[in-house]
């Protein structure tokens, strides 16, 4: 009985380590660190495109997520803009942000792209129309917000981040400045999730320790 108890053990043993998050494999460092908003808090960032499909199957699952996060953890989202054609989407972003209405389009936008098929992702006229009609705007208050002096300083940042990142695609999570993973690396959506409580619970030890 102890031997079979002593082999249960040690296959336990092995698929739990199997199992455990490895460094530049399900998770790695970033290029370089990246400033946060808050140094008193642990921040996520996701790095998304709004043409991206998979940062909208990712979506759903990702905002139940951030609703139970702990009180030291805050969520913010920043669009990928690692060539030309993503930075219209990110200037809608932007422009929903300024304008208020931001969380009232992003599940929308996200289905006009990709379950509607009525938007083209790459096409910034047809954005900026979408989003007065869908926000209920004033058509030259959306061009005002589209086209701010503060938008080019946005846009040049959300690039900026994204190669301080290392990122290589989308959807990818950003821990603390430091530290990414993806659905690529983790192996699937959830397992992205999982990745990021992992290196927010050590990111929380590390800080303890200090």
């Amino acid at each position: 009985m102890k031997k079979i108890l002593f082999i249960f053990l040690m296959l336990f043993t092995s698929i739990s380590f199997a199992a455990a998050p490895e460094a530049g494999v399900n998770f790695d460092k970033t290029v370089q660190t990246v400033p946060t908003d808050n140094k008193d808090k642990i921040e996520v960032i996701e790095l998304f495109w709004y043409g991206c499909i998979h940062c909208y199957q990712m979506d759903p699952m990702l905002s139940d997520w951030v609703k139970k996060l702990p009180k030291d953890v805050y969520f913010k989202r920043m669009p990928a803009i690692p060539r030309p054609d993503w930075a219209p989407m990110a200037r809608a972003f932007y422009a929903m942000e300024t304008l208020g209405v931001a969380e009232k389009l992003h599940t929308a936008i996200f289905d006009a792209v990709h379950k509607e098929r009525t938007l083209n992702p790459a096409d910034e006229k047809a954005i900026l129309q979408w989003v007065t009609l869908k926000a209920g705007l004033d058509r030259k208050k959306v061009e005002d917000a589209f086209n701010s002096f503060s938008m080019n300083a946005s846009l040049n940042k959300a690039a900026q981040v994204f190669r301080a990142s290392g990122a290589t695609g989308v959807p990818t999570l950003m821990i603390d400045g430091k530290y990414i993973t993806s659905s690529t690396m983790a192996g699937g959506n959830n397992e992205a999730l999982q990745i990021a409580d992992f290196i927010i619970s050590n990111v929380r030890k590390d800080r303890n320790k200090k």
